[in-house]
């Protein structure tokens, strides 16, 4: 093999099928609680756009929405990092507010900059590149990705990263 025997990549990837479960649960949750009898809310997943709305008829019933919704994504195991809240819309008839999380797939490229500077700051013998929205690191020994790995998941790129295809 050539010099850089050993790979993986950092990428940041969400499970649609389980935002869809953890909306679905919400949704679930919201039918059956007493505080939401009555009340005009709703929450819609658009899978296509990654896209998740939020409408509620005032501020507190949207701030409960927004509870329920991330605690099943935690139970679901979609990591908080991975959703981009929106600014709170409001202005609507009857003081009713909507709010629109964007789910993030993939590092935006800012972010994968901050992430390749820090690891060649780590002065180790690999190298790291952009690759679409992910992170290629190359190295001869595996132990060096093994570091890599480790300070990585140690500072908070405020991304949920995941580490695959080590090879």
């Amino acid at each position: 093999m050539g010099s850089k025997d050993h790979s993986f990549d950092i990428v940041s990837e969400v499970s649609l099928q389980e935002v869809d479960n953890a909306v679905q649960q919400a949704v679930k949750e919201i039918g059956q609680r007493f505080d939401f009898k009555g009340a005009n809310v709703s929450i819609e997943l658009d899978k296509a756009e990654k896209k998740i709305t939020l409408k509620a008829d005032n501020d507190f019933r949207m701030k409960t929405l927004i509870d329920v919704l991330q605690n099943k994504c935690i139970k679901r195991s979609v990591s908080l990092k991975s959703l981009d809240m929106g600014k709170l819309e409001t202005g609507f008839v009857g003081g009713s507010v909507k709010q629109v999380i964007s789910v993030k797939q993939g590092i935006e490229s800012d972010k994968a900059k901050e992430i390749v500077s820090y690891i060649k700051e780590l002065k180790l013998k690999v190298q790291a590149q952009i690759q679409e929205k992910q992170v290629r690191v190359q190295a001869v020994k595996i132990d060096d990705l093994q570091t890599v790995i480790t300070f990585v998941r140690k500072k908070d790129f405020n991304v949920d990263l995941q580490f695959t295809n080590m090879r």
